[in-house]
């Protein structure tokens, strides 16, 4: 009598294969667009650090200078707001600090995409309060706390 051998299975078959290929294809385009978000806020969290500086100021100013009851920036402060001078960088194109408010407004170069970044402070019980505002908000790059 005669005996045959069953010969095992070697490797993948084509569809196997293109199936994982597939599934490759789908993960990748689904990540790519939240990859490129990622990007954008890590570039765009440059322009908010940026402000820091100025918003000590600003805030260290109104501590010394304001009243427990005041509302707004005291005019005094002017000085402070517009030191030390902004440079650009990589990622934030231009940054203005008003003088008479202490507004703060910052621009993202278009590699960060050219959104703006508004603070307003406001005064209440002797603490300076910072508003957000800006393009920012829309495009989800910063957040309005």
């Amino acid at each position: 009598m005669k005996t045959t051998l069953k010969k095992a299975q070697q490797g993948f078959t084509l569809i196997e294969l293109m199936i994982v290929v597939a599934i490759i294809g789908i993960l990748a385009s689904v990540a790519m667009p939240a990859y490129q978000t990622y990007i954008q806020k890590a570039k765009f969290s440059e322009v908010i650090l940026a402000t820091t500086i100025y918003k000590v100021n600003v805030e260290s100013c109104a501590q010394m200078n304001a009243a427990v009851t005041d509302t707004s920036i005291p005019a005094i402060c002017a000085p402070a707001t517009t030191t030390p001078a902004f440079t650009a960088t990589a990622n934030t194109a231009t940054l203005v600090v008003t003088a008479s408010t202490g507004v703060i407004t910052a621009t993202a170069t278009a590699a960060a995409g050219g959104y703006t970044y508004v603070l307003t402070p406001t005064m209440s019980n002797g603490r300076v309060n910072w508003v957000t505002s800006g393009t920012c908000l829309a495009a989800g790059v910063c957040s309005s706390s």
